[in-house]
């Protein structure tokens, strides 16, 4: 039992669920809880666990066919939320692969390039990132520069895209941009001339991950670089849609592991002698941040069951992305404060989770965004502008 467990959580779970659990779990703790400290430290990615997250059958698993494990959507939750446990920076990357660039060319991709990149994806043989974000189009997607025009068959495609997980890494690249046409996606193999990305340094959040500033100078597609399946931010709006899903679990991990280093800490700290756990003050802290975490991982597994079900909203997705971003980050927070002042080390993982969970809390949409989504389902008024 998880000691944050107040509800019985498990039991709303079938053994495939929990097998598929706790199997992440053993992962985490054996590849990445030993290392994360240094990882962080050193601001570095491990690129050297990416075969492994592969061989887990993490990469796509949410997906079917090319390789793909096909698992539910409540499997691929209870995966993100483990992986986060760990590190988002691990989450980060499985959702990137996964859920942005493998699902952008499974959604709306050719048959020739679902064949060509998707199973060596699923197994971790290319890597991808998502270009979408730029300097001056974050929460306004819609006012990307990026362009790409026609030139005979081919296409041309110039701008700058910010934020760019795994972009110096990856062996292909999913690109939106302008075109005379509307919003348009493009799998842009990152071999191709007029590709060149910079990781952003130096960062206080997300330090095990890589994200990227992407330059597009005259890059040269064919005209079947094109995917053909995504008119408009329609496209792109589907793939985060996977993505923010993802979050809504992966968030109360990392809750939940900074609750476990506070909870053990306050077991063990003795003050004016006895254990932190024996002040009422302390028993308050935890208890608050139990119930929160209780109610994240409720509201995540509704969301999931509605997803298999086929029958999840965007507004729902708001809900959890919105709700467990914001509460995640309190609960780290207020773990850190149990731990004094040995809680601003990397031997303990509440502040490390605090500082990466400002990043999550911001990417896939804001609160403010979320926010807004959510007034205008309530109002029917929208107030974006």
């Amino acid at each position: 039992m998880d000691p944050s467990d107040l509800v019985s959580f498990d039991s709303l779970l079938s053994e495939d669920e929990l097998a598929l659990r706790a199997r992440v779990r053993a992962f985490v703790r054996a590849e990445i809880r030993p290392n994360i400290a240094r990882w962080y430290e050193e601001a570095r990615f491990p690129l050297e666990l990416v075969p492994e997250l592969a061989r887990q059958g993490l990469l796509g698993m949410h997906l079917s066919g090319y390789g793909c494990d096909g698992r539910s959507a409540v499997e691929y939750g209870l995966a993100a939320a483990e992986l986060e446990a760990g590190d988002s920076g691990l989450r980060t990357f499985v959702s990137v692969q996964g859920s942005l660039v493998m699902s952008a060319i499974w959604k709306h991709g050719s048959e020739e390039q679902k064949q060509e990149w998707l199973p060596r994806m699923a197994t971790g043989e290319a890597i991808g990132c998502f270009g979408l974000t730029e300097p001056t189009a974050g929460s306004d997607p819609g006012s990307m520069r990026t362009f790409a025009r026609r030139d005979g068959s081919d296409w041309v495609i110039s701008g700058t895209k910010r934020w760019i997980g795994l972009a110096n890494v990856a062996d292909v690249a999913v690109v939106w941009a302008q075109t005379d046409d509307g919003v348009r996606g493009f799998v842009v193999p990152t071999s191709t001339a007029g590709y060149a990305a910079t990781p952003i340094e130096p960062k206080l959040s997300m330090r095990a991950s890589i994200q990227c500033e992407v330059t597009l100078d005259d890059v040269r597609l064919p005209e079947d670089g094109v995917l053909p399946g995504a008119v408009g931010l329609r496209g792109p709006f589907s793939c985060l849609n996977e993505a923010r899903y993802g979050i809504v679990w992966g968030a109360m991990g990392a809750a939940r592991d900074a609750f476990e280093d506070a909870l053990a800490y306050s077991k063990e700290r003795l003050q004016f002698g006895k254990p932190l756990a024996g002040y009422q003050l302390t028993q308050q802290k935890l208890v608050d941040m139990a119930l929160e975490i209780n109610k994240g991982f409720l509201l995540a597994l509704h969301l999931g069951r509605l997803k298999d079900a086929g029958r999840l909203e965007p507004h729902q997705i708001s809900v959890g992305k919105l709700n467990n971003c914001r509460e995640a980050i309190e609960i780290c927070r207020e773990a850190r404060t149990i731990l004094g002042g040995n809680g601003i080390t990397l031997e303990y993982s509440p502040m490390r989770h605090a500082n990466n969970l400002e990043s999550v809390r911001t990417y896939e949409g804001t609160d403010e965004v979320h926010t807004l989504i959510l007034g205008e389902r309530l109002t029917g008024v929208g107030a974006f502008r």
